[in-house]
């Protein structure tokens, strides 16, 4: 079982972190921030590597999005789309019209990938998840589950979102999310990789509510009004505790030496906390982390929640990230961690 093809779309508008300084940045209590947004956005650079990040045009949204990413994974595969058995769509918000402030999923997602690639065969189903985050990673595991069952020997899995249109202006971590869309198709085909292991998880306790729909810090904004929100510390806190071992055991269970690992493709959510997270993750083996091992593009193109790690994957495997490259049996990590508290890696001989 393998990921025979791989496409991504990165939207066109660049927005560089000084597009914030004239925002009206807010405490979660509704009270002003006693700095300049100069160094407000300095201290956000900082904690999260992010310079700039890439928002939709007006026009696209997150299916039009998938469909661009999904047409590349497709011609990448050299298959005929008409040959899919399922199409799965991670997101997490829907499809939200420029200036709207509600997701659109009738029809899903999936559907209406399916549609714009004009699928006309009824047995490729279509459907979405919503995983937080994981959502690709999660879906690449439910397409190897259905291949590996022999329900299926084709399927598109994309990871698509357009955070740009649910966050707060007045929320400084609306500096941190982006729009983007990446996908994959996942086959039967010896020779061409091989997903050894994976692993899953979900803390529903405290956890559940890291990640939330929330009224605007801007008290003058009506509460039916929701963006995305976060506990940013409590999350940070999270990812470093659980993730490393989540990894490990994934690693553990697919018989592959740590020295192995050639790449570690994990969720852009943090430069610092994916750090901490892959450095954890190293000592657990008692060892030092590898110059290399973990591609960034967070730096330029922000977080765009379940985009990433398919983005980062397609950019490395078509040498468009400065010296990082995948050779074939080169054996990587895929991992994430988002809302839900939701967890996954997946260890793949690429």
């Amino acid at each position: 079982m393998a990921i025979t093809g791989t496409g991504s779309y990165i939207p066109q508008v660049l927005v560089p972190n000084k597009a914030f300084e004239d925002n009206h940045f807010l405490n979660s209590d509704g009270s002003v921030i006693p700095h300049p947004n100069t160094v407000i956005i300095e201290k956000f650079k900082a904690i999260t590597g992010i310079s700039e990040r890439r928002y939709a045009k007006k026009e696209f949204n997150t299916s039009d999005l998938a469909f661009l990413a999904a047409q590349n994974a497709i011609e990448d595969a050299n298959i005929n789309a008409e040959d899919l058995d399922y199409i799965i769509f991670a997101h997490n918000f829907g499809d939200i019209s420029f200036g709207v402030s509600h997701g659109n999923t009738l029809p899903s997602l999936a559907t209406r990938v399916k549609n714009h690639l004009q699928i006309k065969n009824p047995k490729c189903v279509a459907y979405d998840i919503l995983f937080g985050c994981p959502g690709w990673v999660e879906g690449v595991i439910q397409a190897y589950a259905f291949i590996k069952s022999g329900i299926a020997k084709k399927c598109l899995v994309i990871g698509a979102e357009t955070l740009s249109r649910v966050v707060d202006p007045h929320d400084r971590d609306s500096m941190i999310y982006s729009d983007g869309a990446g996908a994959c198709i996942v086959e039967e085909k010896k020779g061409a990789g091989e997903i050894m292991a994976h692993n899953s998880a979900t803390y529903a306790n405290e956890e559940a509510y890291f990640l939330f729909h929330g009224s605007s810090y801007h008290q003058e904004i009506p509460d039916d009004l929701k963006y995305i929100k976060m506990y940013g510390r409590k999350i940070y806190e999270f990812a470093i505790s659980y993730v490393p071992g989540a990894i490990k055991e994934c690693l553990d269970n697919s018989g592959v030496s740590i020295d192995d690992v050639k790449k570690i493709f994990i969720h852009q959510a943090n430069e610092k906390m994916d750090e901490a997270i892959i450095k954890r993750f190293y000592k657990l083996y008692d060892k030092e982390m590898p110059e290399g091992i973990m591609p960034m593009n967070i730096r330029e193109l922000g977080n765009s929640s379940v985009a990433t790690v398919p983005t980062l994957y397609d950019m490395v495997r078509k040498g468009k990230i400065e010296n990082q490259q995948l050779a074939k049996g080169d054996v990587v990590i895929f991992a994430s961690v988002g809302a839900g508290m939701n967890i996954n890696a997946i260890v793949y001989r690429y």
